[in-house]
């Protein structure tokens, strides 16, 4: 089978096509996939070591642009779409499986004007606009949770569950000890996204003596704001400093989260799938961009008890949450067994098994 993979923007969109495609890779059927999706927002270095060709396409986001910004952004993806049928036709796919953000939607476009078999995920509770557009386009839709069914043909959907990578088969304490962390010590894990968040990093900051004081502090930060956590790591004291890493981008992210004791996290389309299948306690600050459907991603896991949502109008809270949070091992514990009922194992196998049938159509 030849499958087309279509996302990008974050990785939250990346991820769920990868780990879709090695549980059919698992299955034992022979699979040629290729990545259609753009190359500016680090999808390539995301993609590169799982065998996966890399075929640049064009596109921007849409939502939320000034008027010149939006004529530019409607170029670039009519430019991407017309990329994206030469490079479909040369691939000659069996199917296309997009997992949604804007660099989804020329590929997606694509297939229908070729007429390919097209299957859409979406990986947070509420559907972005590429995904609101091309589930009208899709043969198939599936879905991480039945919250999102409202928003869905139901026709043609299916809950799949949401497709966790392998990387998170791990356990706490394998994870702990390739990290060279004891067993007693509590971690705090921030990661604000792929590209790191602002308000986050500010409230850290703000707070990082206290933090480090109660925890180890691994600061995912983004590119952009290395610079500034690094000179914060040589304000601290000695000890401190220390009980502090700062990095702009950890690929062993999966197994932070298994070893970590508490996030701080955006809400992103991964959270549904990666919090849960950690069982990893987190404070989740949603993002007010794209029309804010990070909100639903972080109401979803607060209702189950899994998470807590703030705000980032009250960020400035966020280090009472952290602290509070870190002197209760009863209440971290609570959150940990919903986040884990909250989840399940079978996601990408599952979507798996729906892309062969619709290949097979």
């Amino acid at each position: 089978m030849r499958i087309a993979l279509a996302a990008g923007g974050t990785a939250g969109h990346v991820y769920p096509a990868l780990a879709t495609l090695s549980a059919l890779r698992s299955a034992g059927e022979p699979v040629q996939a290729r990545f259609f999706g753009p190359d500016n927002r680090g999808e390539r270095e995301l993609v590169s070591g799982h065998h996966v060709p890399f075929e640049t396409v064009p596109a921007a986001p849409i939502r939320g642009q000034a008027r010149l910004a939006l004529v530019a952004s409607l170029a670039r993806t009519a430019a991407g779409i017309a990329t994206a049928v030469r490079a479909l036709r040369r691939f000659r796919p069996h199917i296309v499986f997009s997992t949604g953000g804007y660099g989804s939607f020329p590929p997606s476009v694509a297939a229908r004007i070729l007429r390919l078999p097209l299957v859409v995920f979406l990986p947070d509770v509420e559907p972005g606009l590429a995904v609101r557009i091309e589930v009208r386009l899709a043969t198939r839709v599936a879905t991480a949770t039945e919250a999102a069914l409202p928003q869905l043909p139901r026709e043609k959907t299916l809950v799949t569950g949401y497709p966790v990578r392998q990387a998170f088969a791990g356990s706490r304490a394998a994870s702990r000890s390739a990290l060279g962390w004891g067993m007693d010590e509590q971690v705090l894990l921030v990661a604000g996204a792929t590209q790191g968040a602002r308000a986050i990093n500010d409230a850290v900051w703000a707070s990082l003596p206290r933090l480090c004081e109660a925890s180890r502090v691994v600061h995912i930060t983004g590119e952009a704001a290395i610079a500034r956590a690094t000179a914060e790591r040589e304000a601290l004291s000695g000890e401190l400093r220390t009980r502090y890493e700062p990095s702009t981008f950890r690929p062993d992210l999966p197994a932070l989260m298994l070893a970590a004791d508490l996030a701080v996290m955006r809400a992103g389309a991964s959270v549904l799938g990666e919090l849960p299948a950690a069982g990893l306690p987190a404070v989740l600050v949603p993002g007010t961009f794209a029309g804010g459907h990070q909100r639903a991603n972080a109401r979803w896991l607060a209702d189950r008890g899994a998470a807590i949502t703030l705000e980032e109008a009250e960020i400035e809270t966020l280090e009472r949450q952290v602290l509070c949070l870190l002197g209760d091992d009863s209440k971290r514990s609570a959150m940990a067994r919903a986040a884990r009922e909250a989840g399940g194992s079978d996601g990408a196998a599952r979507l798996g098994a729906l892309l062969r049938e619709v290949a097979k159509q």
